[in-house]
């Protein structure tokens, strides 16, 4: 959905911000004084996509609806963005952007996807941000700029207690069960709203959605397990245990940087009140933690707009 601003001022200083994940890629517009302007949301994406000819074609479909709506409202002078997969090495991102909102690369600033989401939540040295989107990440930005992690290696890999990890983990389940007792999923809340989602029960069915979708659509199965949570106690385990990789990746930081304040965000961390208790509960009771709703998309934006009054 697509907010506009009431007034349309072409000469004003505008700054866009991208958080572009998995599942979703929202964008902001903010004016000079920070203040949001007009926001929406396109299909996810991820900078690991450029590997490939049909993911880069992918990409630039979803860069040319986002920056349509954009220019319905207004022209940027400065783009931040945060994108999942960056490695900080992509030329071509910048290049498509700029491209796209008839810009100079220089006025394009491309970066990780946490590290904005990270400061939306704290200043430089301040706390660890736990953030549970499709993956998962624990991030640290210490007083130097310097970028700490624990996770966020992928969801083939592990990024436990993401969407991706829910939905896998809730199928996996699911079929064990069935090994051992055919049509047991009858019997089973939580299987019945993942098949329903898949499209039906046949193996077939999961087959196709999990090896033939991309990693957003999976991870979006995670809503139907959460669906399920109240009338299934396999459904709330596997939150619960979601929860509990999401608070080892805070713990990882603290063994590493110290104990400091966690933040937990990210749209698969809001699925279910579990997730946050079993989290709180793994973690020590001296160490602050506090859920909150990012809206990285805004601080790029903000940050944006202050590098695009800066250039007059």
């Amino acid at each position: 959905m697509i907010s506009f601003p009431t007034v349309n001022n072409g000469a004003a200083v505008l700054g866009l911000g991208i958080d572009a994940g998995g599942t979703q890629t929202r964008w902001a517009l903010a004016g000079a004084d920070g203040a949001i302007v007009a926001d929406g949301a396109v299909d996810g994406l991820s900078a690991l996509q450029m590997s490939s000819d049909a993911g880069r074609a992918a990409v630039h479909a979803t860069f040319a609806q986002l920056c349509q709506a954009v220019l319905a409202v207004g022209q940027p002078r400065a783009v931040v963005a945060g994108l999942t997969g960056f490695g900080g090495d992509d030329v071509v991102l910048a290049q498509a952007l700029a491209g796209l909102l008839a810009l100079d690369v220089t006025d394009v600033r491309l970066c990780n996807d946490i590290e904005i989401a990270y400061r939306d939540s704290f200043a430089p040295g301040q706390g660890y941000l736990v953030y549970a989107g499709t993956g998962s990440i624990a991030a640290w930005i210490d007083t130097d700029g310097v970028f700490h992690r624990a996770g966020g290696r992928g969801v083939l890999l592990d990024d436990g207690g993401g969407g991706y990890w829910i939905a896998r983990e809730a199928l996996r389940q699911i079929w064990r069960r069935e090994d051992e007792a055919p049509g047991s999923w009858q019997a089973s809340p939580m299987a019945e709203a993942v098949f329903a989602h898949v499209g039906g029960s046949d193996w077939s069915l999961s087959r196709a959605f999990m090896y033939g979708q991309d990693r957003g659509t999976i991870g979006r199965l995670a809503l139907a397990v959460a669906a399920s949570a109240e009338n299934d106690p396999l459904a709330l385990d596997i939150l619960q245990r979601a929860g509990q990789e999401l608070a080892r990746l805070a713990l990882a930081l603290v063994a590493r940087h110290g104990p400091r304040p966690v933040v937990l965000a990210g749209r698969a961390a809001q699925l279910h009140p579990a997730m946050a208790a079993a989290m709180r509960a793994a973690l020590p009771v001296s160490l602050q933690m506090e859920q909150r709703i990012a809206r990285p998309h805004d601080a790029a934006a903000r940050q944006a707009a202050s590098l695009a009054a800066g250039k007059d």
